[in-house]
């Protein structure tokens, strides 16, 4: 316990699934949480809930909306020492060649331009307090990918590289940035992941493809952030970490 304390911490999409598993976790471990999520009612609703904790409106796509939720963060509970970008986005599963090119972009701004604006926005104030960490959740989408996601496979291995590169950059700064990689799990973005209704023999035929045999949780996924946040991890950096019951063997 309290392997966080005094920390605060900034993660996007944290209102559902992934995202509040981590929250609810950072929070028990000492750390202050600023949930960031386009659904503020469900973040206030979530920060209610869990104690130690704000919520911020925030479109990650849009730079002015990132900015404003690092600003809000300061304001309330000082400087995040952690940032995760964890809020991401996908098409339903269909052939490549049905994505239109506004679906294409808006997988981008989502899933990747998110992570260049919360890195423009939080480079600068870690270099001045002297390190930071940055946590950004891919998907083994982007290592092995399935058949009719094309666009979001891509999005997914451009969030792993990125991480890799950021890393290697921002070292000298004392600015550690690593990745998740989890599996799909029962969230929100499952029946778009299937490309077919959420019935228990779809389900099935998708588990079959997941050597241990189950989806990914909200806790296995808070687990692994867990340990890339904590001083457990500081001498660890540009490691994508798989959370996938052996998906990606």
């Amino acid at each position: 316990m309290n392997r966080l304390a005094g920390k605060v911490a900034l993660i996007t999409g944290a209102a559902s699934g992934f995202g509040r598993g981590m929250a609810e976790a950072f929070v028990r471990e000492g750390a202050k949480v600023m949930i960031a999520d386009l659904n503020l009612a469900g973040a206030k609703a979530v920060a209610a809930e869990i104690g130690n904790a704000a919520a911020v409106g925030c479109d990650v796509s849009k730079a002015e909306q990132v900015e404003a939720a690092v600003a809000e963060t300061e304001a309330v509970f000082g400087c995040p020492d952690i940032v995760i970008n964890n809020a991401g986005w996908s098409n339903r599963n269909a052939p490549l060649m049905e994505t239109d090119e506004a679906t294409f972009r808006k997988i981008f701004d989502i899933n990747v331009l998110s992570i260049f604006h919360m890195t423009r926005s939080m480079t600068p104030r870690w270099r001045a307090q002297g390190g930071g960490i940055m946590i950004n959740v891919g998907s083994v989408a982007g290592i092995r990918p399935r058949p009719g996601l094309a666009w979001y496979n891509t999005s997914k291995g451009a969030v792993n590289l990125m991480t890799r590169t950021l890393a290697v950059e921002l070292a000298a700064d004392r600015i550690r940035v690593c990745g998740i990689a989890p599996v799909v799990g029962a969230t929100g973005l499952l029946e778009s992941f299937l490309g077919k209704p959420d019935t228990p023999e779809n389900r099935a035929a998708f588990l079959a493809t997941i050597p241990m045999g189950r989806f990914c949780t909200a806790e296995d996924v808070a687990g692994a952030a867990l340990y890339l946040a904590s001083d457990d991890a500081r001498f660890i950096t540009g490691v994508i970490l798989e959370v996938d019951g052996g998906r990606t063997i």
